[in-house]
């Protein structure tokens, strides 16, 4: 198995400089880049691509007079120098060859640079965005699970009977649902809307954190999160309630399972020493991916209703204002994180069932 795992951790090095080398060709081609940005702030018009859509034909012709500054949209206003400080700056006096090898040597050392536009390292960027993405992604994960498995397991029994039918009813109008549209239901039921106020309307933490006790400080911690979290719970419950209890059925279906039975074992034995292990191979195996999906996958929108700063929030200002060193750094760190979670949920297949072996099946 350590050979297996020294193979994909070598792998992982490729991987990640494909992922790089295509999105940094990808952003050569992207208009509004970091430079247009910094000049339309400095002419006052806040966002480039305002200045793209209001700069009018007129403004074209003044372009053409700034010669090789042409390309920067609103920077007729400005003196050559201004923009060539600018490219230095951000590093782009120098070839795309060179800036690639620079990031890449820079992002081995783990050097992800400072925010182009908020005067901070990228690392101590995700530090502080973290905590939120994690809060979202780990308790969802966890309840998911948690609801998921005892009612799959529960529906694979009565399989067919009046209440594995009104609960697949109500996980697939659970599953129907999108994420965002369950949680602004949460806030107009429960978030002073129009009928309750039993939960905060945003932020993980109350002004007064500090000043509470711990145990004020946990039971403020969960009821910021009881909202938020339960949001985001909901796409993954319904998927894997149907994963467990279809890995379940498939299981209860097999020969040795009816073997069991003639031996004289009672059905828990039954379903807990035979079926449990090799049903719940697919579903717990999966942890890290799910996770790692919930993590990513549904945090934008959730921090946005719910005003949280996370990494969602992050990653999506980063790229609206071309802050090219957060939008690589997070994606350099949120990319070697895939990776070795991928490796983590192997590594789960071989605990929960140490009959497979990775290192055989290769050779």
């Amino acid at each position: 198995m350590s050979s297996y795992i020294l193979r994909r951790l070598l792998l992982i090095i490729p991987t990640l400089l494909g992922i790089l080398l295509v999105n940094f060709t990808l952003v050569q081609f992207v208009p509004g880049g970091p430079v247009e940005q910094a000049i339309a702030r400095a002419q006052g018009q806040g966002d480039v691509l305002e200045g793209i859509t209001g700069a009018g034909s007129d403004a074209g012709v003044d372009d053409l007079s700034t010669g090789s500054d042409s390309q920067y949209i609103g920077a007729r206003g400005l003196p050559p120098e201004y923009i060539k400080e600018l490219e230095a700056e951000f590093g782009f006096d120098k070839p795309p060859v060179q800036r690639f090898v620079n990031m890449v040597w820079n992002y081995v050392r783990f050097d992800f640079g400072e925010s182009y536009f908020r005067s901070i390292s990228v690392i101590d960027l995700v530090k502080e965005k973290l905590p939120v993405s994690i809060t979202l992604g780990l308790w969802s994960t966890l309840i998911a699970y948690a609801i998921s498995i005892p009612l799959g397991i529960r529906k694979a029994i009565k399989d067919g009977s009046r209440f594995d039918t009104w609960t697949s009813a109500f996980i697939i109008g659970a599953y129907a649902i999108p994420s965002f549209l369950f949680a602004i239901m949460l806030l107009v039921l429960f978030a002073g809307g129009s009928y309750y106020q039993w939960f905060p309307l945003r932020g993980l933490t109350s002004d007064n954190f500090d000043d509470l006790t711990a145990m004020g400080k946990v039971l403020d911690y969960f009821w910021h999160i009881t909202l938020p979290v339960l949001a985001g719970t909901i796409g993954g419950f319904a998927t894997l309630t149907l994963l467990t209890k279809n890995s379940f059925l498939d299981e209860i279906k097999k020969l040795y399972v009816v073997t069991a039975k003639a031996k004289g074992l009672s059905e828990r034995q039954v379903l807990y020493g035979h079926v449990f292990r090799n049903a719940m191979l697919i579903v717990i195996a999966g942890f890290p991916s799910l996770f790692i999906s919930v993590f990513f996958g549904g945090s934008l929108i959730i921090e946005t209703i719910f005003s949280l700063d996370g990494l969602g929030r992050l990653g999506f200002e980063a790229a609206v204002a071309r802050d090219y060193p957060i939008v690589f750094g997070t994606l350099y760190i949120f990319g070697l994180m895939g990776l070795l979670v991928a490796i983590l949920s192997d590594l789960m297949y071989v605990l929960v069932d140490p009959r497979i072996d990775f290192e055989k099946r290769e050779g």
